[in-house]
């Protein structure tokens, strides 16, 4: 019997989410759906700052989330 959860279905519907290498670096950052993009709330931003390096707020980066 296989009780794992995958990731999608841990989240709530406005759960963003957080993907990290094995070697710790930020890999991805999963915004719910309807959410704008533009704008990812200052909490999980100051973590990935602070964490991490990278302010998903800041257009000139060129980075994507997805």
């Amino acid at each position: 019997m296989n009780n794992s959860v995958t990731f999608e279905e841990s989240m709530e519907d406005d759960d963003y989410g957080l993907i990290i290498s094995k070697t710790g670096e930020l890999k991805g950052l999963f915004i719910p759906e309807g959410e704008d993009e533009d704008l990812i709330p200052e909490p999980i931003a100051k973590l990935c700052k602070d964490k991490f390096g990278v302010d998903p707020n800041d257009d000139s980066l060129g980075a994507t989330l997805h």
